[in-house]
């Protein structure tokens, strides 16, 4: 039930025609997807996270990525991994159910309809969170979400 409400695919973001990233949503992470160059060790690679920041390299060259994230994140349980030539970031959104247009802020950022069929996907994965047994996989909302931050339970905390 709960992978009918995951992430139906991943968001890219390119720039001069180069696929710079991919990434995906849930209620409490973000998470990045960086196509490594071959023939680089792993061991060179680096990832800085930082609360408003990251910057991802190649040791002893200009970083690949070095921007401002578009929300804050929790450091302490945001990470990096390498796996068949991808560095996956998972950075821990600060504020869960925080709908995030993009991760670089100001950097290939959702259309409208996009970034309105998100909220609607992590409201939806709020209400099974707040209601196990029940499936919401087919729920559809008319008219304006709420943000999945601010309703808890049925009633808007804002």
């Amino acid at each position: 039930m709960a992978e009918k409400l995951a992430p139906e695919k991943r968001h890219s973001f390119s720039h001069n025609g180069q696929k710079v990233f991919e990434w995906d949503q849930t209620l409490e992470e973000v998470n990045m997807y960086i196509d490594l160059p071959p023939n680089v060790p792993p061991k060179h690679f680096y990832c800085k996270i930082e609360s408003r920041h990251v910057e991802v390299g190649i040791k002893g060259n200009p970083p690949y990525l070095n921007h401002d994230l578009s929300c804050p994140v929790k450091t302490d349980s945001s990470f990096w991994t390498l796996e068949d030539e991808i560095m996956h970031l998972t950075l821990q959104k600060r504020d869960k159910g925080q709908t995030w247009s993009s991760p670089i802020l100001g950097q290939g950022q959702l259309d409208p309809y996009s970034s309105d069929l998100e909220q609607k996907r992590l409201m939806l994965q709020r209400f099974q969170e707040e209601n196990p047994g029940f499936d919401f996989s087919q729920a559809q909302f008319t008219g304006n979400c709420p943000d999945p931050r601010t309703f808890m339970g049925g009633i808007r905390t804002d």
